[in-house]
């Protein structure tokens, strides 16, 4: 018995039609897989995953759609490996993260400093800081934790994670940037957002 195969046509100018979604994919897995085995330092350790996302929101610069659809698929994730006791918040401040990074990352303003860009950074920083006080409000006003957790407990959680993601953001940024393109020091806008 013969077995028939058919063949996959691939029309020219489609291949890296959905590259962003595997990169973002991949990124988030990688992300996962760290929040999993990090340990933490005093309590606290990065947010892989929000790291992540926003790493793959400032190589791509998706349309808003396509973020908060990262964002959607980083909260599942963070639900899925979350160690809080109101796990089910992260689906809804990752998407405002992922917002946030998209809306900061598109920003029509230089953000250099030399020849660093410095996208990486603002945009883990500012969608780090909107997904964790999204998180933590959330809590408090389900949970009903007083205000002094609130402010004492939680927020400067929220502060160190935000310092830590920026930092993590920032560094990996230019690796991966080189992974992606093939080409260590082709510059992002002619290689990794189109």
């Amino acid at each position: 018995m013969e077995e028939k195969r058919e063949m996959l046509t691939i029309k020219s100018g489609q291949e890296g039609r959905f590259r962003w979604a595997a990169v973002s994919a991949m990124l988030l897995a990688i992300g996962a897989i760290l929040r999993l085995v990090s340990p933490s330092i005093a309590g606290i350790s990065p947010n892989w995953i929000i790291a992540m996302y926003c790493l793959a929101i400032v190589l791509f610069r998706p349309s808003i759609g396509r973020a908060v659809g990262i964002g959607l698929v980083a909260g599942a994730l963070c639900l899925a490996t979350s160690k809080s006791v109101f796990p089910y918040g992260n689906l809804i401040s990752e998407p405002v993260g992922a917002l946030v990074c998209a809306a900061i990352v598109g920003l029509p303003l230089t953000m250099k400093l030399g020849r660093v860009d410095l996208r990486p950074a603002a945009g883990a920083l500012c969608g780090t800081l909107a997904s964790g006080l999204t998180f933590t409000t959330l809590a408090k006003l389900i949970l009903g934790l007083p205000l002094k957790v609130y402010l004492y407990g939680m927020l400067p959680v929220v502060l160190t994670v935000a310092a830590a993601n920026t930092i993590i953001a920032q560094l990996l940024y230019y690796p991966v940037a080189a992974l992606i393109c093939g080409l260590p020091g082709k510059d992002k806008e002619e290689g990794i957002s189109k």
